[in-house]
């Protein structure tokens, strides 16, 4: 078995609870002296980070969610000077801003190594070839995976997204053994592989696949077209990017590196809940320097299952996803909420406040984004072309906020239904195989 830093991925539970307590001590007096939300959120509980004598006592401090972070855009979460900035990324908010986060150069090596413990746990060393066919730019995706496959010692491809006839001949002239793509991607690499019958052709063994939910089936589906295995990868901009948790290969729930990450999974009423109980997944910074984040609620259901794992590392784990406490949606790996349609939907004239979502999957398993709108009556003039243009508008206007194309489709007004709730608002067609 090899690992990437077996000090801390094999470390015994009292050391690492020893190493936790120390770490979030100076996380939380960190956020305290350099971060006024966070000094705020503390005396409105009336604590101080001395108050932290135990990990027990993290259940004192204050959650952060989502909207945190759009509230105090672009810096005003940073807890290090601007100058000590190195990189920014950013992810969709629930309205027109991103939600920005920020690495120190500390924060970037940290992440490099998160990352190369998650592809060493894969069965990845420096012999391997890695293609990374996400999207570079602001995503985490992108860059979160290369740095880390360039630590490990892999040759590393940066494809990006698209043209896909010239990633499989990438993967062919290059000998890529592993790739890093969403799994609805992966299945159109699959199908386009085998429609040009090179499948044989491939020399891939191990597939890295996340930012959108995928099942059990699916990953049946990707290993048997693709003779790979296939591991599911966790992360979030807001604590870092890719490389929050990870696959080993025994393929049994996703290791969190706590060291780095300290996991809470609470029920609705913010108790921890039992060991293979589900609640919403709650994490905290143990090691970022420019964005400390204390008790973010990510949002994420699971199941927190035993640390003890064949793979010999001591880690938590959790299983994979099991849905959303929220509403949001994750369409191509972008976070989408209907409240950003709404927010958009209500400020034009022509249609009315009413719409719904239909997410499906296209013939190349991509998913795809159609809003139906009702048209208001004075809105329809009778010509196709004012039909067509007010049509261009909404979805101009949608995916200047969403950061995704968005197909429109103009209804009758009245024939949406009315029934509050997202099974109304929402239809979610695309089958999670």
């Amino acid at each position: 078995m090899r690992y990437w830093q077996p000090k801390y991925e094999t470390m015994k539970k009292d050391e690492l609870a020893e190493l936790q307590l120390k770490r979030l001590k100076k996380t939380a007096a960190a956020v305290y002296n350099n971060v006024p939300f966070y000094k705020d959120k503390f005396r409105q509980l009336g604590i101080t980070p001395d108050d932290i004598k135990s990990l027990d006592d993290i259940s004192k401090l204050p959650t952060t969610r989502k909207t945190d972070l759009r509230d105090n855009y672009p810096f005003n979460l940073f807890a290090v000077p601007k100058e000590d900035i190195v990189r920014i990324h950013a992810s969709s908010g629930t309205s027109g801003k991103p939600t920005v986060v920020g690495y120190t150069k500390n924060d970037i090596e940290n992440w490099s190594d998160l990352m190369a413990r998650n592809l060493t746990m894969a069965g990845l060393d420096s012999s391997d070839v890695f293609q990374n066919a996400v999207n570079y730019g602001l995503f985490t995706g992108g860059l979160g995976f290369h740095y880390g496959a360039e630590r490990m010692g892999a040759m590393t491809v940066p494809s990006g997204t698209g043209n896909t006839a010239r990633q499989l001949e990438m993967m062919i002239d290059f000998g890529v053994t592993a790739v890093h793509c969403t799994p609805s991607y992966a299945l159109y690499l699959a199908e386009t592989a085998k429609d040009m019958d090179i499948v044989d052709k491939l020399s891939l063994k191990v597939g890295c696949f996340g930012a959108e939910p995928w099942s059990s089936n699916t990953r049946k589906q990707l290993e048997n077209a693709l003779n790979i295995k296939a591991y599911d990868s966790y992360g979030l901009s807001e604590l870092m990017g890719p490389g929050v948790a990870f696959e080993c290969e025994e393929q049994d729930g996703l290791h969190i590196w706590s060291d780095h990450f300290y996991v809470e999974v609470l029920d609705e009423n913010d108790e921890q809940v039992a060991e293979g109980e589900k609640g919403e997944l709650v994490l905290t910074s143990l090691t970022k320097e420019a964005l400390p984040i204390i008790r973010y609620r990510t949002g994420d259901i699971t199941r927190l299952l035993e640390s003890e794992c064949s793979c010999g590392r001591t880690t938590p784990r959790i299983s994979r996803l099991l849905g959303r406490a929220d509403d949001m949606l994750i369409v191509r790996g972008i976070n989408v909420f209907p409240s950003q349609i709404e927010d958009v939907i209500v400020d034009i004239p022509e249609v009315t406040e009413h719409f719904q979502v239909i997410l499906d999957r296209n013939a190349k398993m991509l998913d795809e984004i159609t809003v139906r709108v009702e048209l208001e009556e004075n809105a329809f003039t009778g010509e196709l072309k004012d039909l067509a243009a007010v049509r261009r508008h909404v979805e101009n206007e949608l995916k200047s906020v969403l950061n995704i194309r968005t197909n429109v489709d103009l209804v009758e007004k009245g024939s949406i239904p009315r029934t509050a709730g997202k099974s109304q608002k929402v239809v979610d067609r695309r089958s999670i195989l």
